[in-house]
């Protein structure tokens, strides 16, 4: 039998004899002095055996006046005590002569009833409270800490701040959703190996605003979003954007990971044009060329929890992105997307994590590469006799170079750049050009269908068609049937 359990038999002998009776007729932890034989030579007790004086105690404090009981009834010693009490004997020495002095005030904490040095101060957290429903309404816990800290001066815990909220009945704005349970997958090693692209529609203005696509790309291995533009609707103009912004300012990633959107590709069920049965092999879409002529390498994700790191990127940004969004007024697209470069910064310093191997992976752009003959929409068209073309329902007049004077069935391309200008090019070189002057069709339909004052045209007759006739039993036709079918015959 080891010290403690031999320690704890003469404890539990002491109690049947009644000593340290005050755990069992005062069960709710309130000890009063009603039993002056457990505790001699104190001074708090009065000329009737009773103390006028209540203390509350808990467990473990209960736990410790059984054991000091026992102690001063000479039931088990200091060395049995300290054992029972995880104490070392000096500790339950110290702890014996403050019971004998003051009995079991003496258990209880000195810091008992004190106010706290770091308590929060009352009129701080009532203007916790006023800002959480008022300029910072709908944030949540976290980002509202980040905000009182940022903007208002306030150095506040997360925890402190959640404790002043649901004291005032204040609920976090999103619910979280318990997360399904997945393998993790281990990150690129550097910045550039890898980057994920997605669009989300949302109320990124506010309930009252119109629903807009917000497009971002983000890096695999840090978490760092590298760019991101709002747009009216999810196009391949808005990812060339952001790509663009991507390639000028740190370089060329080496993959692009994306869903199956057709703006990536086309739908594998469509029937093949007769050009691509030619070429052999589908044609890419306008982003999946310029990812070709990029170097990029293109990857599909089969769902979305593939990837789900710009995927879990959506579902902080329609909860942080749209609160700053609001308080900082701003209720167009073009105030929006310049927002977005400054809100980037403070995202990426939040949430962005170091790679693995701090080498940067972006390749550089090629010196002959003309990145404006990349990121833009690229048609092709067959020049006209009159050495014009037509592009969105307006003809194109190419002008002579000394090179060539004439392009008359030449293969074209009219370049759609992203800011909305058209470039005829040929062979990498631009072509010059002028919007053509309109031919009489055009200058008719513009026109209304007739000159100013000239009378309407008349109606055309149309003749009746004549009902078919079979043809006749003589019909030389017939006749070579005939002998067609006898001589096969």
């Amino acid at each position: 039998m080891n010290t403690y359990t031999t320690a704890l038999t003469r404890m539990q002998q002491g109690w049947r004899r009644g000593v340290g009776v005050q755990r069992f007729c005062h069960p709710e932890g309130v000890l009063r002095l009603c039993h002056c034989d457990a505790v001699r030579g104190g001074g708090h007790l009065n000329a009737g055996g009773m103390n006028e004086e209540t203390v509350t105690l808990g467990h473990s404090e209960q736990k410790r006046a059984m054991v000091l009981n026992q102690v001063l009834a000479g039931l088990v010693t200091l060395g049995e005590a300290a054992v029972v009490l995880g104490l070392s004997p000096r500790q339950v020495k110290r702890l014996k002569a403050a019971y004998q002095r003051q009995g079991p005030a003496s258990l209880v904490h000195g810091n008992r009833g004190r106010a706290a040095v770091w308590a929060l101060p009352p009129h701080v957290a009532a203007r916790i409270v006023t800002l959480a429903q008022g300029p910072y309404a709908g944030f949540n816990q976290q980002h509202l800490t980040e905000m009182l800290v940022e903007q208002e001066g306030l150095t506040v815990s997360r925890a402190t701040v959640r404790r002043v909220l649901l004291a005032a009945g204040i609920a976090t704005p999103r619910p979280r959703r318990t997360p399904t349970p997945r393998r993790r997958r281990e990150r690129m090693p550097q910045e550039g190996m890898l980057l994920q692209a997605d669009g989300s529609r949302h109320h990124w203005l506010g309930v009252d605003g119109p629903e807009l696509t917000l497009i971002a790309m983000i890096d695999e291995a840090t978490g760092k979003v590298l760019g991101a533009v709002f747009r009216e609707q999810e196009d391949g103009i808005g990812y060339l954007l952001v790509l663009e912004q991507i390639v000028r300012t740190v370089g060329i990633p080496l993959a692009l990971y994306v869903d199956r959107h057709g703006i990536f590709q086309q739908n594998p069920r469509t029937p093949l044009t007769l050009e691509e049965e030619l070429a052999g092999g589908r044609a890419p879409t306008q982003v999946g060329r310029a990812l070709g002529e990029l170097g990029i390498r293109h990857i599909a994700a089969r769902s979305p929890q593939a990837k789900g790191r710009i995927e879990r990127l959506w579902g902080t940004w329609q909860d942080r992105l749209v609160a700053e969004l609001r308080t900082a007024g701003v209720t167009t697209l073009a105030a929006a997307n310049a927002f977005l470069p400054a809100y980037l910064a403070r995202h990426n310093a939040r949430f962005a994590v170091p790679a693995t191997d701090p080498t940067l992976a972006y390749l550089p752009v090629p010196v002959t590469l003309d990145l404006t003959q990349v990121f833009c929409f690229k048609h092709v068209r067959i020049v006209r006799p009159d050495n014009t073309i037509s592009f969105q329902g307006e003809a194109m007049q190419l002008l002579a170079t000394t090179e060539r004077r004439s392009w008359v069935k030449a293969r074209v391309e009219v370049h759609e750049r992203l800011d909305g200008r058209h470039v005829v090019v040929y062979h990498g070189h631009v072509v010059p050009c002028r919007p053509a002057p309109q031919d009489a069709p055009t200058r008719r339909a513009h026109a209304g269908g007739a000159a100013a004052g000239a009378e309407p045209l008349p109606t055309p007759i149309r003749a009746t068609p004549t009902p078919s006739r079979p043809p006749a039993a003589s019909h030389p036709w017939r006749q070579y049937r005939g002998v067609s079918k006898s001589q096969n015959s």
